[in-house]
């Protein structure tokens, strides 16, 4: 392991245009569960899968059973930002990283100090009226008793993601964008099975694609090198 972060370090220094595409697994290591892993929300027991609750049909359907499990099972006010977090941060300040490109969506990225992170997935802290497109808070959502409703009278939508639900087109060229202007990639913390999002990858066409991930993933063959471990821990030790 120590050859592989010396070889990290390497491509650190060598790099000026760098950017992290990473996942579920940031999160995790700050105690925020994954969809897959043993303990994460598909190996849960709800009256509905966690996949149809978290569906826009369902939303619009049973709007309160979703509200009921988004506040149980999504929202982590008490999470804070952890070693890789705050590394990446650093690497911003530093002038190295150019972009954060997360599907996750707690928001802790900002929260550890990165400015420009592309959330593709949308985030919870950000909430709109369906009716008249005022954006509310995530407080709005946690206090109210059923379905938060708008002072229009609209209910309020969380701006993340839902199945059925494309991405934001906006997001995805930026996003592209970066990835394809990098000298170096840093993929963390994601088993990169989750498109489109994944296939972003495919705009990288340099030498310095490192992947970061407790398990292995799709894009290992492909990478310049793998380490797999605790994203938290490499990454710290890379700063």
């Amino acid at each position: 392991m120590n050859e592989k972060i010396n070889k990290l370090k390497e491509y650190f220094a060598k790099s000026n245009n760098i950017v992290f595409f990473g996942g579920a697994g940031v999160s995790t290591e700050s105690g925020i569960p994954d969809f897959r892993s043993q303990d994460g929300l598909f190996n849960t027991r709800y009256a509905y899968p966690p996949e149809t609750i978290l569906s826009h049909s369902f939303f619009k359907t049973q709007a309160s059973e979703f509200y009921r499990f988004y506040r149980d099972k999504m929202i982590f006010t008490d999470a804070k930002p952890n070693a890789a977090h705050t590394a990446l941060a650093e690497m911003e300040r530093l002038g190295k990283l150019k972009a954060v490109i997360t599907q996750n969506i707690d928001g802790l990225h900002s929260l550890a100090g990165s400015n420009n992170v592309i959330e593709l997935h949308g985030s919870i802290h950000r909430n709109f009226c369906m009716s008249c497109k005022k954006f509310h808070p995530l407080e709005l959502i946690l206090q109210a008793e059923d379905i938060p409703q708008c002072q229009c009278g609209g209910v309020v939508k969380p701006d993340v993601v839902l199945y059925e639900e494309g991405l934001d087109e906006g997001a995805l060229v930026d996003s592209a964008q970066y990835i394809a202007n990098a000298d170096m990639i840093i993929i963390g913390g994601t088993s990169m099975q989750v498109y489109p999002a994944a296939g972003l990858i495919r705009y990288y066409d340099g030498d310095r694609l490192v992947v970061i991930n407790k398990s292995k993933t799709p894009i290992d063959k492909k990478a310049n090198l793998v380490l797999h471990s605790s994203i938290g821990e490499v990454l710290n030790a890379l700063m």
